[in-house]
């Protein structure tokens, strides 16, 4: 019988909030979800150490000092392997489901291709999640009722935030491994910003975003490997007044990789991460960006 892994127990997401947003800046962390319900881990063939290789370890805690600094966070709970909210609502893998996949759902993509669709097939780069076929109604209820109301969610932020300031900057909070691997391993960036190759973020805030982690003595990279995943390009929209950046932190910074627990240097990331927020959210007030608002 196709396997269920029915709905979690806890609040599925989350909005942390500032007594009242001042800056025009909405802080996403989609992938930092760490509580697992008990029905996936069953479903699962992997150890509960396994399954948390996907997750982006801590990211939600790195950047929750955006509250102290006027601005919103919206975090999910549940793990990405059980739903992935950083892609299309139904990239969905036909070879994992014991039933026919609704006709709209996209069976092609990339990110299906590669394990990594809405509802994943592996974590990390090659583990199998599950040891039998899911049912088709369990992908559709996480998707019903967990991604669409996340995603309204972030909506619903991005527009009032553009209602009260004429503008809205969303941040999309990522973590990434080291390194790469095949053949040789190569260690990759401290921080990578993506703006969909200037696509869904002013150029002058993707260049600010960047100079400012580089002052901050980190070694950062544009786009590569990561442009921005499904947030950063739906919400961006730059000539709307809607600006997406996407920013991916090297674990390695911050977390034992192996462990998963935090190194002595979280703290240190944490705190810089809230000068770039400050030091963001104040160049966004002075007028220094001169973001273009929605477009008449």
């Amino acid at each position: 019988m196709p396997k269920s892994t029915n709905p979690p127990s806890f609040p599925a997401f989350e909005v942390l909030a500032p007594a009242q947003q001042t800056v025009p800046l909405v802080f996403n962390s989609p992938h930092s979800g760490r509580i697992y319900p008990p029905a996936f881990l069953a479903a699962s063939r992997l150890d509960e150490w396994s399954i948390r290789r996907s997750e982006d370890s801590f990211v939600d805690e790195l950047f929750l000092t955006a509250n102290d600094h006027g601005a919103p966070m919206l975090r999910a709970n549940f793990p990405r392997a059980w739903l992935d909210v950083n892609r299309e609502p139904y990239e969905l893998d036909p070879k994992m489901f014991s039933g026919n996949l609704p006709q709209y759902a996209n069976i092609r993509s990339v990110r299906v291709a590669g394990g990594l669709g809405t509802i994943a097939r592996i974590v990390s780069e090659r583990e199998e999640i599950y040891d039998s076929p899911l049912s088709v109604a369990d992908a559709l209820d996480r998707i019903e009722g967990y991604y669409k109301p996340y995603h309204d969610t972030l909506a619903a932020l991005v527009r009032a935030t553009q209602a009260a300031f004429g503008t809205a900057v969303l941040i999309d909070c990522h973590s990434m491994p080291s390194a790469m691997r095949g053949g040789s391993v190569r260690m990759r960036p401290d921080i990578v910003v993506g703006d969909r190759y200037g696509t869904s973020c002013a150029r002058e805030l993707t260049m600010l975003a960047t100079e400012l982690l580089s002052r901050l003595g980190y070694s950062v990279a544009r786009n590569k490997p990561y442009a921005g995943g499904h947030i950063t390009e739906t919400y961006g929209r730059p000539g709307f007044g809607v600006h997406a950046l996407q920013i991916e932190i090297n674990r390695g910074l911050y977390v034992n990789e192996r462990t998963l627990e935090r190194t002595a240097g979280f703290q240190r990331v944490r705190e810089d991460l809230s000068v770039f927020v400050s030091e963001l959210a104040e160049a966004l007030d002075s007028g220094l960006l001169n973001l273009p608002a929605a477009a008449e």
